[in-house]
């Protein structure tokens, strides 16, 4: 067991560089976006630059994290012995807490569709539409630590409202920035 907090720190790593790819991915694809309204140079330029650094953030960053981020959270799982208490009352947290790791995997995937579309040259959303899509990541990362954290400490009603809070905040943010920079 003398491994087991290496693959527990190696895992919070991993889960770190992963949502910095999450975060900063959306960006990506709102730069490559508003490059579009640019003279046909300048896009081509700018569009050629972030599709090399979206390759590279994606590919050499995002989805290797996403990878070993999984690998060792079944590792620390199964080493720490949260399967035996998956389907105790106790162990509600942690199945609410998969949940939302697999809704953000669903995200990540959601991600690497708009990877391939701008790659190819398809920019189907708008420079708004990805700003409301990169607080996607942000809405999972509160509720994932939140969970593992407060765990049983925080009630269900609590912990929604909080989200619900969280997610019209980020909405005034964006609206507020909207306004802000027309």
């Amino acid at each position: 067991m003398m491994i087991y907090p290496y693959i527990k720190a190696l895992h919070i790593i991993f889960v770190v560089t992963w949502f910095a790819g999450l975060f900063y991915m959306p960006r990506l694809f709102i730069y490559s976006t508003e490059a579009g309204e640019k003279p046909v140079a300048e896009r081509d330029i700018l569009r050629a630059q972030f599709a090399i650094m979206t390759r590279r953030l994606w590919y050499g960053i995002t989805w290797p994290s996403a990878v070993l981020t999984l690998i060792l959270g079944l590792t620390v799982m199964f080493m720490g012995n949260w399967d035996t208490i998956l389907f105790k009352p106790e162990g509600r947290w942690f199945l609410i807490k998969w949940l939302f790791v697999l809704g953000l995997y669903a995200y990540h995937f959601s991600l690497q569709v708009i990877v391939k579309q701008e790659l190819a040259g398809i920019f189907k959303y708008s420079s708004n539409q990805l700003r409301l899509w990169n607080e996607v990541a942000t809405v999972f990362l509160f509720a994932i630590v939140m969970l593992v954290i407060v765990r049983t400490s925080m009630s269900l009603v609590w912990g929604i409202g909080g989200l619900a809070a969280l997610i019209v905040l980020l909405m005034v943010a964006i609206r507020i920035y909207r306004k802000f920079r027309t």
